[in-house]
């Protein structure tokens, strides 16, 4: 493999998809590996995503494994580091966002770096160092429940701050408006303040493209999925349909879902209102100890020929509560996703060759459960969500989508299986 333009961190394996999807439409060949490759990758890439399953792993597990992906990437030849983290900005109270990117920051010898989850495509955008979802802040969205990084403050400059020894300053909108230049002065400026980190205000796409230029001699950037749009530019790279290009799909289809998002919550709703068949995944079953694998597999098996079926554990805020409160908020969310890993490898043995996965989690575990090495990015289905392609420990050529629990229309499920088709 040729050395890589751009080589990507993902905190966690649907995030990972989210920025190699935007590389993909702008032009860039992305590869997304599962974990840190043992060796060379044989493909020609432009930028390689190695997906971690870091976002809510104790903050030093994170900080090994993403120095880790760096070593290997820099064995790559990578020309600059990018961190993936959501565009929610989730994370738990002592990081994992702050401390990966000092670490990084450090292994690369990078005094300044940029941070901002601005996805405009998918309504976040950043306003005077507020992150806001939709036309509400961040702490007043469905991101105020989650049920493991529960984001109550939106201003990202405290909430960075609290998570960093350096100093964590603001870009804001009336600068980046300006252009590459400005943008640069102003970086400069705060360097010369003793600012290390620099949020960044981003209201539109128009914003991430002046934002781009501006970062081209930066070691490291870290941010959400958006800013990728304006980077493969400063590579010398432009748009291009052959980049996003998959195998012809074949075999059945089927969704598993973990995520208990509000969207997916509506997605699951959407999907059996369809009149689709789909069975939910009760955690206190699985906790006394019944063979939920089993029987979800035989409920399936004679109703796949029909069309996609899905298979969900998504909840209401207050029954994932409930269940949280009697079995513990680590061990459930465990649980359920060996459960829905387990019936997703029994799906793909049952002739299952495209298949959606809802939760970043989730995906994570179905992934591994699979045995996936490395996903070849292909068109998107709705901003941030591309299908993949790739094949399982058994050699098996799998399409495979690996949705974050925020993104998605209502018919989302639906809709993926006919663009495949």
């Amino acid at each position: 493999m040729a050395s890589i333009r751009l080589g990507c961190i993902a905190d966690d394996f649907t995030g990972a998809t989210d920025l190699a999807n935007n590389l993909v439409r702008s032009g860039m060949r992305a590869v997304q590996t599962i974990g840190v490759p043992d060796g060379t990758l044989q493909v020609d890439a432009d930028a390689v995503v190695v997906a971690l399953k870091s976002r809510t792993t104790p903050a030093a597990d994170a900080v090994r494994e993403s120095l880790a992906a760096l070593r290997w990437l820099q064995s790559q030849g990578a020309q600059q580091v990018y961190f993936k983290y959501c565009s929610t900005f989730d994370s738990t109270a002592q990081g994992n966002i702050g401390p990966v990117t000092e670490a990084l920051m450090e292994a690369l010898d990078a005094p300044f770096t940029i941070a901002t989850p601005a996805f405009p495509d998918n309504q976040r955008t950043v306003f005077k160092g507020y992150l806001f979802v939709g036309d509400v802040l961040l702490s007043e969205s469905g991101m105020r429940d989650h049920p493991l990084t529960p984001m109550r403050d939106a201003n990202l400059v405290r909430v960075l701050q609290s998570q960093c020894r350096r100093k964590v300053g603001l870009i804001d909108y009336r600068t980046v408006a300006k252009g590459e230049a400005a943008i640069r002065e102003r970086i400069a400026a705060l360097q010369a303040e003793g600012v290390a980190i620099a949020v960044v205000d981003a209201l539109g796409n128009d914003d991430l493209l002046r934002l781009g230029p501006a970062l081209k001699d930066l070691r490291l950037v870290t941010a959400g999925s958006g800013v990728a749009i304006g980077l493969p530019g400063n590579f010398g790279i432009g748009a291009s349909a052959a980049a996003s290009r998959l195998p012809a799909a074949e075999g059945l289809q089927a969704v598993v879902s973990g995520s208990c998002s509000v969207a997916t919550n509506r997605q699951v709703r959407s999907f059996i209102e369809a009149g689709r068949p789909a069975y939910a995944i009760e955690p206190l079953r699985i906790a006394a100890g019944d063979d939920v694998v089993a029987q979800v597999l035989a409920w399936a098996q004679p109703l796949l020929a029909q069309g996609p079926v899905l298979v969900y554990s998504t909840a209401e805020p207050a029954s994932v509560k409930a269940v949280q409160g009697e079995l513990g908020t680590d061990e459930a969310g465990a649980m359920v996703e060996r459960t829905i890993a387990a019936i997703a490898r029994g799906l793909v043995d049952l002739g299952v060759r495209q298949l959606v996965v809802a939760g970043g989690e989730t995906s994570g575990a179905c992934v591994q459960a699979l045995g996936m090495r490395q996903l070849q990015i292909g068109p998107q289905i709705d901003p941030g969500v591309p299908w993949c392609w790739g094949r399982d420990a058994a050699g098996r050529a799998l399409h495979v989508t690996l949705k974050s629990g925020n993104f998605g229309a209502d018919d989302f499920f639906a809709k993926a299986f006919t663009q495949l088709s």
